[in-house]
């Protein structure tokens, strides 16, 4: 045998970017653990980052193309399939027209190098408007924000949690998510730092999380009323006349409207539906208010939900109110190497609304459609209607409302191709599926996640173990088909081009460019640089035409009568009583890491929270199984009985449902556990956005 050598690289799985030191004996694993010397992660890992060489060792990974066929799945050539695929796709597009093709995008692409590099010209050259993604399923609010306020999709404001003394946290759960659209690896060192120089930590959330367990303050809230809560709390501001917009005052407009508005939404007047005493809600703004540097974090809870694009928006509203915008421990913009937003000029009008879905005319944004309306633009008949449809690395029938929905509707599909690595509850319905190399066996460098780190740092991580002869990356399978698709010769000089060669020319345009930045820089420091702390920005960042913040669009505004009718409804639907949450969990990241058996093993996460005093009234015991259903579906699941969540509410986890019939998955397909989103309404959407209303969903509860 030859030496034991040592790999450093970051984690993909998450986006916490963990650095990780790889210990191997040619193509064997002895050992991962979390980097020392990442100047980033500081030496932390989550136990996550064990699924790399689950998923290069799972005997059950695809590694060449397979065909459904009538006797069963076959193996075919890369040539075969590309042949078949493009002959199909041009066939449907010259009958139906070239929005019969739609894609879908799943969650792993943005972990991905290449294919954050690659998809743009793939999608261009299929010629379709019908594109989706897991997106539309967490965080378009998040974007839709930035972009009316800020002036770009992508200027997301992040928390400077190692530099706060207030952190407000509405309806996220950073300790177990690693952050989620805040990249920090170790919150939970993070926030204990935040005590120990004397902060406050204060969690709103309708359930006791382990980010609620260790911070100073938990308030129960009724699920999809943060929006209140958070007008409620800027009304507190102007009222006590304290508005303090510091440096950026000249470079803000609408606070006399926002003013206006906010005067409708006093504590008292709010208390009685978000479940938080009127009292306490003073308290919260005035220690907001008070705190040398605060920032308030809102997220899954406040996102997915009918209410997010109203929560996002008036996020970064107290945040910027209370003077803790673009400065150190508000929320701040990174500057990272690789700038998405390097090329857009100010003024830039955005793609929101640009169309409407065809059934239910939902807003087009950030080159997309919402997934929640994939469905019935598959089954509804028509000029326009989706007949065909590629997904890459996504599994929507598990992450993605209405489910089983989605899994008649690719049932109808004329044709569909997956790119995945598996067959699995979605890749099951395809008539061919690509597998593209995982992991340790491509280069990775986070190109989305530096856009919302807490801290500026830049590392590349080179491929640690060469794919195999018949093996393609995802990049290149995306490559031929788009080259295919548009009639290119596969021996073209731009055909060559790699992830890599992209990087470097980003990397040396970039905003360290001047000072060095290039790949061969990061290959010479394997575990990182460290670019510095969050520093003000604003005025370079902005991409407004006007280069002014915008507190008061129009869009949001015209959102508040919705908002304003929860406050004139019947506080419970007498059919379905309960409010079903989600949570996450630690050994869990959406549907992809339900193959590593080391995640997966002990005891069945997949259970339903429910309050004691709701289960007495229900005659609920410990561990019985409970029917849970909703207006468009019904589980089974085991109960447990716990004054973690609140009364009225149920919570469940999300990704689960591997245990479906007829699929070949190593571990998955052994453990227990349902999909939540069989029982999640396609319907129930934030009306503003778009985005998928996972929480709050109205259920009933029995026992089964």
């Amino acid at each position: 045998m030859s030496e034991i050598k040592t790999h450093y690289r970051n984690c993909n799985i998450c986006e916490a970017m963990c650095g990780l030191e790889i210990k191997y004996q040619d193509k064997e694993i002895i050992s991962i653990k979390g980097d020392q010397q990442d100047p980033f992660s500081q030496g932390y890992n989550c136990p996550k980052a064990t699924a790399l060489e689950d998923f290069y060792t799972d005997k059950d990974r695809l590694k060449t193309p397979i065909k459904r066929t009538a006797t069963g799945w076959e193996d075919i050539s890369w040539d075969e399939a590309f042949s078949e695929i493009i002959d199909k796709f041009k066939g449907i597009q010259q009958q139906y027209g070239k929005n019969a093709l739609a894609i879908y995008l799943g969650n792993p692409n943005a972990h991905s190098l290449g294919n954050a590099l690659f998809l743009r010209p793939f999608m261009k050259s299929l010629g379709t408007i019908n594109r989706f993604s897991s997106a539309s399923t967490d965080q378009i609010p998040h974007h839709v924000a930035a972009n009316f306020m800020f002036g770009a999709g992508m200027l997301i404001p992040i928390p400077d949690i190692d530099r706060t003394d207030f952190m407000l946290i509405i309806g996220g759960n950073p300790v177990v998510s690693n952050g989620s659209m805040m990249t920090a690896p170790n919150v939970i060192g993070r926030m204990k730092a935040i005590q120990k120089r004397g902060g406050k930590i204060v969690v709103v959330d309708p359930r006791r999380t382990r980010t609620a367990k260790i911070a100073d303050q938990h308030l129960f809230i009724r699920p999809e009323k943060d929006a209140l809560l958070l007008f409620a709390m800027i009304h507190c501001v102007f009222a006590r006349g304290k508005v303090n917009l510091r440096h950026i005052e000249t470079m803000v407009t609408g606070l006399d409207e926002l003013e206006k508005l906010a005067k409708t939404y006093p504590p008292e007047k709010v208390a009685e539906f978000v479940g938080i005493k009127a009292s306490t809600i003073h308290t919260l703004a005035d220690d907001m208010m008070a705190a040398d540097a605060a920032i308030c974090y809102s997220r899954m809870g406040a996102s997915t939900q009918t209410f997010g694009g109203l929560c996002q928006w008036l996020t970064n509203v107290l945040n910027i109110i209370t003077g803790n915008f673009d400065r150190a421990g508000g929320a701040m913009f990174p500057q990272p190497a690789f700038d998405l937003l390097r090329n857009q000029k100010k003024g830039y009008k955005s793609s929101f609304g640009q169309y409407h879905s065809r059934v239910r005319k939902l807003p087009f944004f950030n080159g997309e459609f919402p997934v929640a309306t994939l469905a019935e633009e598959i089954q509804t008949a028509g000029e326009g209607q989706i007949k065909s449809l590629i997904t890459v690395a996504g599994n929507p029938v598990l992450s993605a409302p209405s489910g089983h929905k989605l899994a008649e509707a690719f049932d109808s599909l004329d044709y569909m191709v997956a790119i995945d690595i598996y067959l699995n509850e979605t890749t099951q319905y395809a008539n061919i599926i690509l597998p593209g190399t995982t992991g340790i066996e491509n280069s990775h460098f986070d190109i989305f996640f530096n856009n919302f780190s807490v801290r500026n740092t830049v590392k590349y991580s080179a491929p640690l173990f060469e794919k195999e002869p018949q093996q393609r990356a995802d990049w290149q399978i995306l490559q031929e088909i788009a080259a295919r698709m548009t009639n290119t010769p596969l021996d073209d000089p731009m055909l060559k081009i790699t992830p890599e060669m992209l990087l470097d020319s980003e990397l040396k345009k970039g905003a360290y460019g001047k000072q060095g930045m290039s790949l061969q820089k990061l290959i010479d420091n394997p575990h990182g640089i460290d670019l510095g702390p969050l520093m003000p920005c604003i005025e370079a960042r902005i991409k407004t035409a006007n280069g002014k913040v915008d507190l008061a669009p129009q869009l949001y505004i015209d959102d508040l009568p919705r908002l304003n009718s929860v406050m004139t409804q019947p506080a419970r639907d007498q059919q379905y009583p309960f409010d079903l949450i989600g949570r996450r969990l630690v050994k869990s990241h959406n549907t992809w890491t339900q193959n590593s058996a080391r995640l997966v093993k002990g005891k069945n996460p997949c259970t339903l929270e429910i309050h004691p005093e709701d289960a007495k009234l229900l005659g609920i015991t410990k561990g019985q199984r409970l029917k849970v259903s909703s207006l468009v579906g019904e589980i089974e699941i085991e109960a447990v009985i716990t004054d973690d969540i609140q009364q009225g509410v149920v919570s469940m986890p999300q990704g689960w449902g591997h245990n479906q019939k007829g699929i070949k998955m190593s571990v998955a397909a052994t453990q227990p556990g349902v999909s939540i989103n069989d029982i999640t309404d396609a319907d129930r959407v934030d009306l503003l956005t778009g985005n998928a209303a996972f929480n709050g969903t109205p259920v009933a509860i029995e026992i089964a």
